[in-house]
């Protein structure tokens, strides 16, 4: 789709389960302006980029300012207009600052919390076609709840940006269930390059 960037940069970020937030053996992707947004309604590229990658329930919004994450369902985030400031993976994850045609790939049981944002934040986000999103808090409880949903999220069947070509299909495809972190790892961040050509 013309929307899609070339050469976009993605950057996975692994985290630990820390006993609250489950987080997942998938990493969590950042593609930095991975869209070129039209002026007069760039949510409207998100939509149609997610919905011809199969990814559909979208919905148009904020993210939620307290640390959540969920145990049925993938999830992606565009960014359509404005920058918010994120943490993710719980209190221990990473601070991103997140703009304008960036996207973020969260695994199923990955935290994400709004520590702040513009005005004019708009965000789109959507799930793999057939997953339905629950809500879970960053809680003892709700963690014991989630590790018995997370091992049966499957894997997305395409990537929610570049389709077969790239992206999730490319850094996930070693795995084909999504299983909590249950043993120590080194968290580990490094770059790749998506072509986006199609």
């Amino acid at each position: 789709m013309y929307f899609v960037q070339k050469d976009v940069q993605i950057t996975p970020h692994y985290f630990q389960d820390d006993g609250r937030v489950p987080n997942s053996a998938f990493p969590l992707l950042v593609y930095r302006g991975a869209l070129s947004l039209p002026a007069d309604d760039p949510a409207r590229a998100f939509e149609q980029v997610f919905a011809a990658n199969r990814w559909s329930r979208s919905w148009r919004d904020g993210i939620y300012p307290f640390h959540h994450y969920h145990a049925t369902a993938h999830e992606v985030l565009g960014i359509a207009r404005g920058s918010a400031e994120v943490c993710m993976g719980g209190e221990q994850g990473a601070r991103l600052t997140i703009g304008p045609g960036d996207v973020m790939v969260i695994p199923a049981g990955v935290g994400h919390k709004n520590l702040g944002a513009s005005a004019d934040l708009l965000v789109v986000g959507a799930y793999p076609d057939g997953q339905h999103p629950d809500l879970c808090r960053d809680s003892a409880s709700e963690h014991e709840h989630a590790l018995d949903h997370i091992p049966n999220v499957p894997m997305p069947d395409s990537d929610p940006v570049f389709g077969m070509a790239g992206g999730l299909v490319t850094v996930w495809k070693r795995e084909t269930r999504c299983t909590p972190l249950t043993q120590p790892t080194d968290l580990r961040k490094f770059e790749l390059r998506a072509d986006a050509t199609r």
